[in-house]
């Protein structure tokens, strides 16, 4: 087989040490191997990358398990040129699970060039994913704390998700805040705090809101409203944070909205998530495939078996043995 690296490192990373399996020779009489281990502290992993640079090391390869590898790629990034491996596709023989022998082996894979790269956007749109994201991830918390509230208010018997579409609408939010500041609401602030569209339901809202709601009940539905009030502010701080990332993409940013039913905010998870280079993907199958819109085939003897099916064959095998 023939050797296309003569100079690779093959990583085993984790929390607290890095081992290193270094490989260098033109063939395999001449090959040179050494082997070492780093703590995962910052001053080591700058000790590491001036070992490599010492050896005239070109490649490197690790494997993407956890978020343990994403420090060194930071470091070592713009000085080597880095595979990050899929853990499920460059498994070591079975009964050799030693951190040496991993190290060995990816070492090993990449001198061959047997190991196919894993896609890493550049450092802009890695932020920008993780901004996406968060974004994401807060916008899940603020609609649990709704549910939360709507809760809380259905336990006290106040129906005013019953009679208006959007409790956190204008008229809606403007109620709570009355709700959670006096404990009540009469008949009078419903009239002046409500929109004109819905003046004709005011009496409905004034039955909703009459209701058994106690200091309890007011202090969980405080914390939960604080707490909406933070994420809103907060999401929008991230929001004004994307577009200023986005600054430079503003032509792919113009194309993608031309897409029915696209907005800003999915434009910035598209282009967070797949990136700008689309040479990274052979073909729009491979994208698909890599975005999981991609069926999965199960075939055997001619025949499709549906994935759940062949999960419990699999798994009535594994018990069977």
């Amino acid at each position: 087989m023939d050797i296309l690296h003569t100079h690779c490192a093959g990583l085993d990373v984790h929390q607290k040490e890095i081992v290193v399996c270094m490989l260098i020779g033109s063939s395999d009489k001449e090959l040179v191997k050494e082997i070492r281990t780093f703590p995962t502290m910052t001053k080591n992993l700058y000790e590491m990358l001036r070992w490599f640079e010492n050896l005239q090391i070109t490649h490197i390869a690790m494997e993407s398990t956890g978020i343990y590898w994403k420090p060194v790629f930071n470091i070592l990034e713009d000085y080597f040129d880095i595979t990050l491996a899929n853990a499920q596709r460059i498994k070591n023989v079975l009964g050799r699970k030693k951190d040496v022998a991993d190290a060995e082996w990816i070492a090993k894979l990449l001198r061959y060039g047997l190991i196919e790269k894993s896609f890493v956007p550049p450092a802009d749109i890695r932020e920008l994913r993780d901004l996406t994201r968060l974004r994401k991830k807060w916008i899940g918390n603020m609609t649990a704390e709704k549910n939360r509230i709507q809760k809380t208010l259905e336990c006290s018997n106040i129906k005013l998700g019953s009679v208006i579409s959007d409790v956190f609408g204008v008229s809606g939010r403007k109620l709570l805040t009355c709700l959670v500041e006096q404990g009540f609401v009469s008949p009078q602030e419903v009239e002046e705090t409500i929109h004109a569209k819905i003046m004709p339901k005011a009496s409905m809202i004034s039955d909703s809101l009459f209701g058994t709601l106690n200091e309890h009940q007011i202090f969980l539905i405080r914390q939960s409203w604080n707490h909406i009030l933070y994420l809103e502010e907060a999401i929008q701080q991230i929001e004004a944070r994307i577009q200023e990332l986005l600054l430079p993409y503003q032509e792919q940013v113009e194309l993608l909205l031309t897409i029915p039913g696209v907005k800003e905010n999915t434009v910035a998870s598209i282009i967070a998530e797949i990136g700008m280079d689309m040479t990274q993907f052979p073909s729009a199958t491979h994208l698909a495939s890599w975005a999981g819109l991609s069926p999965e085939n199960h075939e055997s003897a001619g025949k499709k078996v549906p994935k759940q099916q062949k999960e419990i064959r699999t798994s009535s095998l594994r018990f069977a043995k």
